[in-house]
Order: structure tokens, then C-alpha cells, then sequence
């Protein structure tokens, strides 16, 4: 996040050729989804995810295209005209944050790409341009970015103290920002983050993830993953493959 300069964290595109089932790994940040499927009115379909604080498993019929993009934290007010902690679990159109005809617009050009790089570079410029529209944020963005790098290795107590401020102030100012706790953030980083780990090798060492990660132990790393995705590691990252082979 300390590298972003707009309101987008990061995009991702993904193809589903065939019937699939689906896991999405939980993000703490506020997500804009962008599908493509002839099946849709239009064409495409635009909604707005909050943070999810669970791994999400859903059936996806085959021939869809979807555009995932992770904003960054502090400018969903802005960008979407809603704070993340109004934004749930549910999917949001984004009709009812921006309105019809402001979507629809979105919506219209969407459907005329002609790739997905060309779908994102849109996306990336019309977030932009609606955040730059608005007022600035009540806390600096750069700020914000500096004290979530420092609580995926500490606790808001240690952070506060290190930028100065205090700890009652630094928890409003990260729920504003994420729309949940920086205990529940710090969490969601760090499974993030073993999962990514795990993912990059065929035959994962989780007592080394779990030191990498930022676990207690491995005990915590297993107790987290049974938490979060409601299974064991090894049989999470199988069915990440297994939707990655689909």
C-alpha cells in the first residue's frame, strides 16, 4: 500500500472459460468487481464488495470475464461515495452508490472494450477522476499508508505510539478507513500473505510460512486458517489449485 498514488491497490483479471467453483481469498480492503458475460443486461455488470473477513466459495457458470480492482484504503469514500464500513459482505451495485445514470455511463464504455487491459485503464481513470473531485481525506493518505505497513508487524499500541498518536485516535481512524479493526485488518494481511506463500512452492514447509508470516506458531497459523477459510491449509491450497486447473 506504501507505493499506491491513487485509489487503486491492485487489479486483477480473471477468466472463467468453464463452470468453476470459485474461492476468493478474504482481502481487507474495498473491492470493485466489473463482470462480462453475454448472459448479463449490457453485458457487464458493476458492484462494489466491503471487506470480507471470511474465504468466499461460490459456483461460476462458465463464459464470464471478471475485473477485480482492490482500492485503496482511505479513498472508498470518495471513490464510491459510501465509507467501507457501509459497504458488507453483499454485493452493492454500484448503481445505488453512484447512481443510474453514472453507472450506466461506466457500464456503456465497459461494454465497448475490446480487452481487458483497455476495461482496467478505464476503471483506474474514472476512479481517479472521481477522487480527485472530492475534498481530501481527513487523514493523509501517506499517513495511513505508513501506519498499515507498521500494524501488519505490530499492535496499534506500539504503532500509535511510533507515529505519535494516540491509540484511541489511531482505532477511529483505521475503521473509518477500512470499515474494521486493526486487530481484524493485521489478521486478513497475515493470512494473505501465507497463502500467498504457500502457493509459491508445490510442497509447503508451514512451520516456515507461519514464522514468515508473521504466526505465532504453526498452531496459530492452522487455527486461523480453520477461522478464516473453515479447513485446514493444505486442503485450502487445493482448492486453489484445483480452481486454478479449471
Amino acid at each position: 500500500a506504501g507505493h499506491a498514488t491513487g485509489p487503486v491497490l491492485a487489479t486483477t483479471v480473471q477468466h472463467f472459460r468453464r463452470d468453476t467453483r470459485r474461492v476468493a481469498i478474504p482481502h481487507p480492503e474495498v473491492q470493485l468487481v466489473a463482470r462480462f458475460a453475454p448472459s448479463i443486461d449490457g453485458g457487464v455488470d458493476i458492484h462494489a464488495l466491503g471487506p470480507r473477513t471470511r474465504v468466499h466459495r461460490k459456483f461460476i457458470h462458465g463464459g464470464q470475464r471478471a475485473l477485480l480492482v482492490r482500492l485503496r484504503p482511505g479513498t472508498c469514500d470518495a471513490a464510491l461515495g459510501s465509507p467501507a464500513s457501509d459497504l458488507g459482505d453483499d454485493p452493492v451495485p454500484l448503481e445505488a452508490l453512484w447512481g443510474g445514470a453514472d453507472a450506466g455511463r461506466l457500464r456503456e464504455r465497459l461494454a465497448r472494450t475490446d480487452d481487458a487491459g483497455n476495461a482496467s485503464r478505464l476503471l483506474h481513470a474514472t476512479l481517479s477522476q472521481r477522487t480527485g473531485r472530492t475534498r481530501p481525506a481527513a487523514v493523509p493518505l501517506p499517513l495511513l499508508d505508513v501506519a498499515l505497513g507498521k500494524l501488519e508487524a505490530a499492535n496499534v499500541g506500539t504503532v500509535a505510539r511510533d507515529l505519535g498518536l494516540s491509540e484511541r485516535h489511531l482505532r477511529r481512524v483505521l475503521r473509518g478507513a477500512l470499515g474494521i479493526g486493526p486487530k481484524t485488518y493485521a489478521r486478513l494481511k497475515r493470512f494473505e500473505t501465507a497463502v500467498r506463500l504457500a502457493q509459491r512452492t508445490p510442497a509447503p514447509a508451514w512451520t516456515c510460512i507461519a514464522a514468515d508470516a508473521g504466526y505465532y506458531d504453526q498452531a496459530h497459523l492452522i487455527a486461523d486458517f480453520h477461522a478464516i477459510a473453515g479447513c485446514t491449509p493444505g486442503r485450502l491450497l487445493a482448492e486453489l489449485r484445483e480452481g486454478e486447473a479449471s
